[in-house]
């Protein structure tokens, strides 16, 4: 089955193990425990709930961790690549943009990376204000 490419509608990234495991049975588990502690009240299963979001907290920090590193590096490449893109005249504004900007500049194609980018620095446009006007969407299929 052909994949359909990938464009402002259907760009979200599901990662499975994350979002239809580890987050819901960490929930799960943190509920579970605090209902078994106001069934039974005593620091047993009060040192249960402390550990239940212990590691719901931990597992949602991790994926934070990722996240936070992903976007440092989309930052880089959106810098580089604008300044290779960019005339000399814009070159020196590249380093204003936000990294919610770049972010969103990630998906613009190389023929209107740099229109975007003085729009967005010119409007103040956030990430998805910048998405909603890309006309040649750069597929980008390695996030975590």
């Amino acid at each position: 089955m052909a994949q359909e490419p990938q464009s402002l509608k259907n760009h979200t990234k599901w990662d499975p193990p994350f979002h239809f495991f580890l987050a819901p049975l960490a929930l799960i588990i943190v509920i579970w425990t605090i209902v078994n502690l106001v069934r039974n009240l005593d620091w047993y299963n009060a040192a249960h709930v402390v550990v239940a979001i212990w590691a719901m907290v931990a597992v949602f920090k991790i994926r934070i961790y990722a996240l936070k590193v992903q976007d440092r590096v989309i930052r880089l490449e959106e810098r580089v690549r604008l300044k290779e893109l960019a005339p000399a005249s814009f070159q020196s504004r590249v380093d204003a943009l936000t990294i919610d900007q770049l972010i969103g500049l990630r998906f613009a194609s190389d023929g209107e990376v740099v229109d975007l980018a003085q729009k967005a620095l010119a409007g103040n446009w956030n990430r998805k204000q910048i998405k909603e006007a890309i006309k040649n969407w750069r597929a980008d299929n390695w996030r975590a």
